[in-house]
């Protein structure tokens, strides 16, 4: 009997060949982006004023940053915390909200939580508030020079101040579509455009060129849910708009959305890859790519118009304070990425991008993702096993994982 079975089975085994149709070989894995393992952690402890970061912008060389106790500066060359502005130091407010730089002058602007708007110039701070100009309200969330003009989103309408005449423009539901005059964001495309983000009203779109106003609210007209997909703005409670080749991202209480000129994609936590409906702010790095600050995590798309798209998602294990990156395609986790240090913490607040790098404001902390071997979308690369952890920090890398000044790993990990 054993002889038998042992004949019997090959040649089952091969007459069930010759039916059977050619194998198709093993899946192709799927195309992954690039995921950042390296990452600077600046704190108190590396010269912050404060670890709860409002605002963050790279101007060359230059790091402004944006706290709820002063400003700082870092300087990238040399990875440092080389200078801070407290109240005790002039600076007119404590909490920085919002920052840009106007690239004509070099000056600094400045949107503060309750203390108007400032400019750093020279070395000198100048002051505007409801007292001594037309800001329309002391509470800025957000600011953005555009040409000669600096905007102010304040959370009762907007303000234009024009830098060489001095004169003020105020915009509230009197002279502009707004619904509700609770200002959260303030964009420049650089071209024609400005872009408000508003609590209520959805995003209004301003021409500079016509100064009429084009207002995107959610076409559903439902507060509780996105009734019909990609049918506009995903919601009328925007926390930021952010312009880039033609496309605007934006945040929202509720999802984000992208725009084009004629189509729209909206984004949900239920679909997989965005950590969190919940998002504090948006910035675009293309009109692909984009960073979501949620209260649960940094959400990276990386091929926005894609359905489903793929994303990234950086975290902060409160466990061990390793970082950790969740890679999803197509609405499923392919790939889980363990790190020895990653952002400071999954409550984000800010973002900017930086040539391959990234900047990231946390509720404690600040974080400099490294983009050593960046590229954008997706391509083949090896994947990483299931919690498979990220290389260690090695001698031979710390030029630019360690940089001068910092330990390896920085400090704030908590």
């Amino acid at each position: 009997m054993r002889t038998g079975f042992m004949i019997a089975v090959p040649l089952l085994l091969a007459t069930a060949a010759l039916a059977a149709p050619e194998p198709a070989g093993p899946a192709a894995s799927p195309k992954l982006p690039y995921v950042y393992t390296k990452w600077r952690q600046f704190t108190v402890a590396d010269g912050l004023p404060n670890d709860h970061i409002m605002a963050v912008k790279v101007d060359g060389p230059r790091v402004w940053v944006g706290t709820e106790d002063g400003l700082a500066l870092i300087d990238k060359p040399t990875g440092k915390v080389v200078r801070t502005w407290q109240e005790k130091d002039g600076l007119p407010f404590k909490v920085v909200t919002a920052i840009d730089v106007d690239k004509k002058t070099g000056d600094v602007w400045l949107g503060m939580f309750g203390g108007g708007l400032a400019r750093l110039s020279g070395g000198r701070f100048d002051h505007w508030h409801q007292m001594n100009s037309g800001l329309v309200n002391d509470v800025v969330y957000g600011v953005a020079v555009e040409n000669d003009n600096v905007w102010a989103a304040t959370t009762a309408g907007a303000s234009r101040l024009n830098t060489v005449t001095g004169e003020w423009t105020v915009f509230t539901e009197k002279n502009a579509p707004m619904e509700e005059i609770w200002n959260y964001s303030a964009a420049y495309d650089g071209k024609d455009s400005v872009y408000l983000g508003i609590w209520g009203t959805g995003m209004l779109e301003y021409n500079i060129r016509t100064g009429h106003w084009k207002e995107y609210t959610d076409p559903d007209g439902e507060m509780e849910i996105d009734l019909y997909r990609d049918d506009g703005i995903i919601h009328v409670i925007v926390t930021g708009a952010s312009p880039a080749q033609g496309v605007v991202w934006i945040s929202t209480y509720f999802g984000g959305s992208r725009y084009d000129g004629r189509h729209w994609r909206g984004y949900a936590e239920q679909e997989g890859g965005l950590p969190s409906d919940f998002n504090n702010n948006i910035k675009a790095r293309s009109a692909q790519e984009a960073l979501f600050c949620s209260d649960k995590g940094l959400g990276i798309v990386v091929d926005g118009p894609a359905d489903p798209a793929t994303w990234v998602a950086y975290t902060r294990d409160p466990e061990t304070g390793r970082g950790r990156a969740k890679v999803t395609v197509g609405g499923k986790v392919v790939e889980w990425v363990d790190m020895p240090v990653g952002v400071p913490h999954s409550f984000m607040i800010a973002a900017d991008v930086d040539g391959d790098d990234i900047w990231v404001g946390t509720a404690k902390g600040l974080g400099w993702g490294l983009g050593e071997g960046y590229y954008p979308g997706t391509k083949d690369r090896p994947l990483y096993a299931y919690g498979q952890r990220a290389p260690e920090p090695t001698p031979e890398a710390r030029p630019s994982t360690a940089l001068p000044g910092l330990p390896g790993g920085g400090k704030g990990g908590r």
